[in-house]
């Protein structure tokens, strides 16, 4: 049994940015792909939880909740500079054939921070969402 479970790990991949998110329920890997996609652009650990923001995303199927998920924080990064530092409150519920995610951000202005890399966009591609032994884990390609 693993006593403390990894939150995520990236992968090789010839061109772009690719990881694997770890959960112990489909809402903690939710949020670790959150970090994950964050921790390319800017050290999520080093971000002070000044701002705090609450976001509401629908889907028609759960690869397209976690894809529109990701894209919003590239969003908040590119239009308000906002860095994300944590996720609390996640929820995801399956409601009436539809997907619904709701949570609250915490993070804060990234021009007072150092940037690593950028990151253009999230793809469907090698996107994969899967229970394995009790495990959820999330794979996702970033354009980069």
């Amino acid at each position: 049994m693993i006593s403390k479970m990894k939150k995520y790990q990236y992968e090789e991949h010839t061109a772009e940015a690719k990881f694997t998110a770890f959960g112990k329920t489909l809402e903690e890997a939710f949020i670790n792909s959150a970090l994950a996609t964050e921790n390319i652009i800017i050290k999520t650990d080093s971000i002070k939880p000044k701002i705090k923001k609450q976001i509401s995303i629908e889907a028609k199927h759960l690869k397209g909740l976690l894809y529109d998920f990701l894209q919003e924080l590239l969003v908040l990064f590119d239009s308000e500079l906002f860095a994300l530092n944590k996720i609390d409150n996640l929820h995801i519920q399956q409601k009436d054939n539809e997907y619904h995610l709701k949570c609250v951000l915490y993070g804060d202005n990234a021009s007072s921070y150092e940037t690593v890399s950028g990151v253009k966009a999230v793809t469907y591609n090698e996107m994969d969402i899967k229970e394995v032994d009790s495990v959820w884990n999330i794979t996702v390609v970033l354009d980069v």
